[in-house]
C-alpha cells in the first residue's frame, strides 16, 4: 500500500464528512497570493501553501529547490518524477497527520501557510503544451452513431480496434470558474442550401476526465502498456464544451475545429494516480475483436469514479442531469497513451489528454445534452418550469467526481463554467 493512502490516517485539520479532500488525497494545484503563484495542496476546507512550508523548513533534506514551489504551474514539480513526487506527498501526509506537532507548534508558519478554501484564489494548475481529445466511451460512440447513422452502423469500422482521437487547442483550456462566451460560426440549418453565420444555438457540455503527462519522451520513442502509468502524473475533471451545430457543418473531412476550440474547462486540483489507486477496477472485456498486441490489456486499468453534471440557471434552482462513472471507458488511459505514441509522437510534461465524453448505458448516465435530450427531441424539465435541450445563456454547468472505498472519499472538487451571451 502507498503510505499516504492508508485509510486509517486522520488529520489534525478538520475534514468534513463529505469532503473530497481527506488527508489520503493530497492533490496539487496553484494558489495565487500577494507574493505570487505558489504550489499548493488542500485538506478538508484548508488550502496549504507549500512554498511557505518549504521556507519554514518542512521539506529540509528532500533535495528540493524553491523554484519548484514558487511557480506559476505545477509542471516543474511533476517533472521531478514519480519517486520524488511520492516523497513530497508522503512528507505532507506526515506533517498533517493527527498527533504531529511539527507545524502545529509554529503558529506564525501556520498563519502564513494555511488558507481557508473560501478565501483562496486558485489558478490554472498546468501549463498545457499540447492537448489531445479521445472518443473512448462505447456507449457515447454508439449513441452518437445511432443518432447520425443507424444502430446497425453506429460504430465506425476502426472504433473497436483503436482509441480514436484528435488534436485540440491547448490555449483555450481554462480553470474552473472562468466564464465563456457563446461561440459564433457557420451552421447549415435544416433544409437550407447554404450556411449561415451567427451564435451557436446548440451549445453542449461533454463530461470528461483528462490525464496530465508527468514524464516526457523523445521524438521517435514509444510508450508501452506496461510503462504508460509512469508517464501519467494525475487526473482532472474536464468539460469539453461543444458547439454542436458548428461542429456538424465543419467536421467533414478533417474533424472538429471551431465547434470545440473556443473553450474547455478543468478542475483546479490535479489528483495523483497514487491517490486514485484504491479505485482501480476491472476493464471492459475486449474480445470481439481483440485489440492488436501492442494495445492488449492485461491488468485492471479503469477507475471507479462517480461523476455528476449539474445545470444551474442564472436565477432559480439547478438540477443534476447526469450521473455517470469513469469505469465506463472502453479504451483506458494506458491504451490511449500507448496508441498516441506508437508512431513515435513525443509527449511533454504538462500535455493533457481527455477521455472523450463518458456515457453509461442509461439516459441518466449520458455525458452530454446531445444524448440526454436525444438531439433535442427529449427536453429536460428544470425545477423552474423551463426546459433544456442544450445550454442557455446564463447557465452554469458544474461537474463533480469522486471515488469512495474503505470509508475514504477521494475527489476532484468541481469544475464549473458559466455561459455568457455571444458578442
Amino acid at each position: 500500500m502507498i503510505k499516504a493512502n492508508n485509510p486509517s490516517l486522520k488529520s489534525w485539520i478538520q475534514v468534513p464528512a463529505d469532503s473530497d479532500f481527506p488527508i489520503q488525497n493530497i492533490p496539487f494545484g496553484i494558489v495565487v497570493r500577494e507574493s505570487g503563484h505558489k504550489l499548493a495542496t488542500i485538506i478538508g476546507d484548508t488550502v496549504i501553501d507549500l512554498a511557505e512550508l518549504y521556507h519554514g523548513g518542512m521539506f529540509d533534506g528532500l533535495g528540493l529547490d524553491a523554484s519548484v514551489f514558487e511557480n506559476e504551474f505545477i509542471n516543474d514539480f511533476m517533472a521531478l518524477g514519480k519517486a520524488q513526487n511520492r516523497v513530497v506527498r508522503d512528507r505532507i501526509s506526515v506533517i498533517f497527520q493527527e498527533g504531529n506537532q511539527e507545524l502545529q507548534g509554529n503558529e506564525s508558519l501556520m498563519a502564513s501557510a494555511l488558507i481557508p478554501a473560501s478565501e483562496a484564489t486558485l489558478s490554472m494548475p498546468v501549463k498545457v503544451g499540447d492537448y489531445t481529445d479521445f472518443y473512448s466511451s462505447r456507449d457515447h460512440a454508439y449513441n452518437v452513431g445511432c443518432m447520425f447513422r443507424d444502430p446497425n452502423n453506429a460504430l465506425l469500422p476502426n472504433w473497436l480496434h483503436l482509441p480514436v482521437g484528435y488534436h485540440g487547442r491547448a490555449s483555450s483550456i481554462v480553470v474552473s470558474g472562468t466564464p465563456l462566451k457563446r461561440p459564433k460560426g457557420q451552421q447549415m440549418p435544416a433544409g437550407a442550401d447554404k450556411p449561415v453565420y451567427g451564435p451557436c444555438r446548440l451549445l453542449d457540455f461533454e463530461l470528461e476526465v483528462a490525464f496530465v503527462i508527468g514524464k516526457e519522451t523523445a521524438l521517435g520513442d514509444t510508450i508501452s502498456m506496461d510503462s504508460a502509468e509512469e508517464h501519467i502524473f494525475g487526473l482532472v475533471l474536464f468539460n469539453d464544451w461543444s458547439a454542436r451545430d458548428i461542429q456538424k457543418w465543419e467536421y467533414v473531412p478533417l474533424g472538429p475545429f471551431l465547434g470545440k476550440n473556443f473553450g474547455s474547462s478543468i478542475s483546479p486540483w490535479v489528483v495523483t494516480l497514487d491517490a486514485l489507486e484504491p479505485f482501480r477496477t476491472e476493464s471492459p472485456k475486449q474480445n470481439d475483436p481483440e485489440p492488436l498486441p501492442y494495445l492488449k490489456n492485461t491488468e485492471d486499468r479503469n477507475y471507479d469514479i462517480n461523476l455528476f453534471v449539474d445545470i444551474n440557471p442564472e436565477s432559480g434552482e439547478g438540477k443534476t442531469v447526469c450521473e455517470s462513472n469513469f469505469k465506463y471507458m472502453y479504451w483506458n488511459m494506458c491504451q490511449q497513451l500507448t496508441h498516441h505514441t506508437v508512431n513515435g509522437c513525443n509527449v511533454k510534461v504538462g500535455d493533457m489528454c481527455a477521455s472523450g465524453t463518458i456515457s453509461g448505458p442509461e439516459r441518466g448516465s449520458f455525458g452530454s445534452m446531445l444524448e440526454i435530450s436525444w438531439k433535442g427531441t427529449k427536453p429536460v424539465d428544470m425545477p423552474d418550469g423551463s426546459q433544456r435541450k442544450f445550454i442557455n445563456d446564463g447557465d452554469t454547468v458544474t461537474m463533480r467526481g469522486y471515488g469512495e472505498r474503505n470509508g475514504v472519499r477521494i475527489g476532484f472538487g468541481e469544475v464549473s463554467g458559466k455561459i455568457l451571451p455571444a458578442d
